[in-house]
């Protein structure tokens, strides 16, 4: 006791060890989807989907880890929701790069947000990015997990005439998949919490009686990683035309973080003035989980907002996030559980997170509309072209030039007009994936 006293401060933060392990508890039920989603996401890009379950588990408990122990604060991280669809269908899929490669870029944006978080030069960054932008990234990608969600539980399909329409809703998987989605809303509602787990494996189970899965066990040695450790390709990461996902990669990483870490720390009431005593060390934490995750074998990790969660039941420190890797690192051993979860159950979750996300765009400034029409861009084109890079590149384009256009240039800060002229190069003389 004497030592987590030492590490973590607890009497200082007004704590005790009982309710910070409650709190990692609470925390982790809510985020512990992830386990299923994320090697449901990545298999799709042609990944292995036993080593990237392996791969989700122990980056999540490293990157919480570190979190915990060295930045102290009771937020969780695992692979970000959003980036690991831009990485499976965005770039991959997409664009036609070898998942090795993505993994490159990972690494790539990981080492270029710890060189800023070292540097402390990530408030010149932050603020050198329009909010509207900022905004429209999250609501965006949101928008993007959603056709993706619906494509993958057969509720939306391809048609020659209209490019998309609706599925087959006679079929059990959709059928499922609407009835998985309306119980996590209930029950998110109702405050029960691990809402989303308990609908992923609400459907999983009714998915051996009406969908013609099988069951395969819970429990079993983890399995092999290295089919993904080490896999990353840095060199071809470095190839002119994947640049522009190595910027994507580390400008929704940058927000993403700030804004995570910002909001739960405001939650758990451990700003003062307004400010995150340790950023740059929550920062570095979150960095850092990034490049173990892309070795390991997985995409972009991240501070996640369910932290809130274990926030509300009672969590200060960094021992919540200990807790948190701990049973990460537990989870190792449900593989054959992880491996016969239906990409029709991960679904439902996919589509609530793409539903919290697009929220955001009540944020925006409607009345200018060279802040609003920039924004509406960036989150629109991000589902249109099936591409987040595409949304993130026309978003910063159209601000800048309609600043320009409206007498304005000087509103468009110096950051937005050096990443839109890097875009503009990019489509006038690479071309567009």
């Amino acid at each position: 006791m004497a030592l987590l006293e030492r590490l973590f401060k607890l009497k200082e933060q007004g704590t005790d060890v009982r309710t910070e392990l409650m709190a990692g508890f609470t925390t982790f039920l809510t985020m512990a989807y992830i386990i299923f989603v994320n090697p449901s996401i990545l298999g799709d890009a042609g990944m292995p989907k036993d080593s990237v379950f392996v791969a989700t588990c122990i980056a999540a408990a490293i990157g919480s880890l570190i979190m915990g122990l060295y930045a102290n604060y009771p937020i969780a991280l695992a692979p970000s929701m959003g980036l690991n669809a831009y990485f499976a269908y965005g770039v991959v899929k997409g664009m036609g790069y070898t998942w090795e490669a993505a993994l490159g870029a990972v690494f790539i944006s990981g080492s270029i947000f710890v060189v800023i978080s070292v540097l402390r030069v990530r408030e010149l960054i932050v603020r050198g990015i329009p909010p509207s932008i900022r905004i429209a990234i999250t609501a965006g990608i949101g928008l993007f997990l959603g056709i993706v969600s619906l494509k993958s539980a057969g509720i939306i399909a391809a048609n020659p005439a209209t490019f998309v329409t609706l599925g087959d809703l006679h079929k059990p998987q959709a059928l499922l998949a609407i009835f998985g989605f309306f119980l996590i809303v209930a029950l998110d509602h109702l405050r029960i919490k691990g809402a989303i787990l308990i609908g992923i494996m609400t459907v999983t189970l009714l998915s051996f009686v009406f969908g013609g899965n099988h069951f395969a066990g819970v429990f079993s040695a983890p399995p092999s990683i290295d089919a993904t450790l080490f896999k990353l390709d840095i060199s071809g990461a470095l190839s002119v035309g994947i640049l522009n996902v190595v910027l994507v990669f580390f400008l929704v990483e940058l927000f993403d973080a700030t804004g995570t870490l910002m909001g739960v720390a405001s939650r758990a009431g451990l700003l003062k003035e307004g400010k995150m005593e340790r950023l740059n060390k929550a920062l570095l934490a979150d960095s850092g989980a990034i490049l173990a995750g892309s070795v390991l074998g997985t995409s972009s990790t991240a501070a996640y907002i369910e932290s809130a969660a274990g926030v509300q039941a009672g969590g200060r420190t960094g021992l919540t996030a200990v807790a948190v890797a701990a049973l990460f690192l537990g989870c190792l051993f449900i593989a054959p559980l992880a491996g016969t979860v239906p990409m029709y159950a991960t679904a439902p979750a996919l589509f609530y997170v793409a539903c919290l996300m697009t929220r955001e765009l009540v944020e925006l400034n409607w009345a200018d509309t060279t802040e609003s029409i920039p924004a509406v861009i960036t989150a629109l084109l991000m589902p249109f072209t099936y591409s987040i890079a595409n949304g993130v590149a026309f978003g910063f384009i159209s601000y800048a030039v309609l600043k320009m256009f409206t007498g304005r240039p000087k509103q468009a800060p110096v950051m937005v007009w050096a990443i839109a002229v890097i875009f503009v190069f990019r489509y006038a003389f690479i071309g567009a994936e």
